[in-house]
């Protein structure tokens, strides 16, 4: 019912009431009052709401045109720090664009810190491994403390086309060095990508990965004798992401040559080059794998390992195999990764200006199973064949006299959150005639913005 009725019902029933009775008053037009006051009432109502709907509506087109206007306006001219001459741009030269505040302009700073303590049963600076010349970069570290490799990276966009990075490192005592600085394209069409500076070789698993992204505290046995611990150069490399249904990634680079195993670069030709091939998929929602081919060929001139001396060609394949296993695919409370890698090294050329040609290989194959939120375990197993070179070296550091050498590692990790990690590392390193067994405590902490890693 509604509330005209409802009042017309009760006039109705007043009225009836004093007929019935002695009547106080002369009935009245309560009800004709009634209805236009109401009809005021809702008039008066529809009047305010239309109003403050036309008043929010203007307020909301002002709004836009003051953005727009500001955004059709040139920069404020200011002059440079210091003084100087006032620059304004030229609005017609350009459309107008939003200025970013001046924040957004700054590069995303991430720091690394590394902390190591080292005992080892044999002098690390009379280690070798027979058959193997060792650049200075594969070489083991100092006994007791000592502060590891830190990091500074500085990376942003650069505008919708570019991106851009710099990694600083700096050593133990102190020196600093450019580890990585390059451009990287962002917008090319046909799953293309190139990038140009100094950067890591995209070759095997493990070396694009920074040190604090290691899977144990140092490299595998192949990549400390086969590529310094990690091949990287000045260069430029090209990628191409296939558009298949599976991860398929295939790419190039030229480098100039000056980085182990090359050497002695001084020419315009690129002195190394290198292939590679990147294929992986998910095998059901807890799993998934990534395979890997790898070839780098480097021309070295006069590349120094110590003493020693070589100026030749230096062909090297690698082969990859990754599985990870995370329940459900979240690996913040369990996940397991196993690895392992396969190298084949073939150098031809003079060594100490004796003619070397040798065929050597190496493989490791390493675990790491996080079983609750924060403990991790790791295992690694690394190998070297080497080979009997011509006479005239036997004995030198090119024989490996008939010792292969090989290590075997174990890890216990402790993690107090994704930024920060605690590690005890021992290794049985079997890779000189005789055996040296080492201990490593090493804490990492990584703070600023800081980018995915690989997978």
């Amino acid at each position: 019912m509604t509330r005209a009725a409802q009042g017309l019902g009760l006039a109705l029933l007043v009225a009836g009431l004093g007929l019935g009775g002695q009547a106080v008053a002369a009935p009245t037009k309560a009800p004709a009052t009634d209805f236009a006051a109401l009809q005021q009432q809702i008039n008066t109502l529809r009047g305010d709401y239309e109003a403050k709907i036309a008043e929010l509506e203007a307020r909301l087109k002002a709004a836009e045109a003051e953005v727009a206007a500001s955004r059709a306006a040139p920069p404020t001219p200011t002059a440079p720090e210091g003084g100087g001459e006032v620059i304004i741009a030229d609005s017609e030269a350009a459309p107008p664009v939003a200025m970013p505040s001046q924040n957004a302009m700054n590069p995303g700073v991430s720091v690394v810190l590394n902390g190591n303590y080292v005992a080892r049963s044999g002098d690390p600076s009379q280690a070798r491994i027979p058959g193997f010349p060792l650049s200075d970069n594969a070489a083991p570290e100092r006994r007791g403390f000592s502060l590891g490799e830190s990091e500074v990276t500085l990376g942003a966009n650069v505008d919708p086309y570019l991106s851009a990075a710099l990694t600083v490192s700096f050593d133990g005592s102190g020196s600093a060095s450019v580890e990585e600085g390059y451009i990287q394209t962002t917008a090319l069409p046909a799953g293309l990508t190139l990038k140009a500076g100094r950067f890591y070789s995209a070759i095997g698993y493990l070396n694009e990965r920074h040190g604090h992204n290691w899977s144990f505290i140092d490299m595998p046995l192949p990549y400390r004798v086969f590529l310094g611990s990690q091949y990287g150069d000045d260069g430029v490399q090209v990628r191409w992401l296939a558009p298949t249904p599976f991860f398929l990634e295939a790419g190039s680079e030229v480098f100039r040559g000056d980085r182990f195993p090359g050497g002695g670069a001084d020419k315009n030709r690129a002195g190394s080059q290198s292939l590679f091939i990147h294929t992986g998929a998910d095998i059901n929602d807890d799993s998934s794998w990534l395979g890997a081919l790898s070839y780098l060929h480097t021309a070295a001139r006069d590349r120094v390992t110590g003493p020693d001396h070589f100026s030749g060609d230096n062909d090297l394949g690698i082969a990859s195999l990754v599985y990870k296993w995370a329940p459900g695919g979240n690996p913040a409370q369990q996940n397991l990764t196993l690895s392992g890698e396969y190298f084949f090294d073939r150098q031809n050329g003079a060594f100490n200006l004796l003619p070397a040609r040798l065929n050597r290989s190496g493989w490791y194959a390493q675990g790491v199973y996080q079983f609750t939120n924060r403990w991790s375990l790791g295992l690694r197993y690394g190998s070297l064949t080497g080979d009997r070179p011509a006479k005239v070296l036997l004995t030198s550091p090119l024989d490996d006299l008939g010792h292969n050498a090989k290590a075997i590692t174990g890890l216990l990790e402790y993690d107090t959150s994704e930024f920060a990690r605690f590690r005890m590392q021992i290794t049985h390193d079997q890779t000189d005639l005789k055996a040296n067994d080492e201990l490593r405590f090493q804490y990492t902490v990584v703070y600023g913005p800081h980018g995915a890693h690989r997978y």
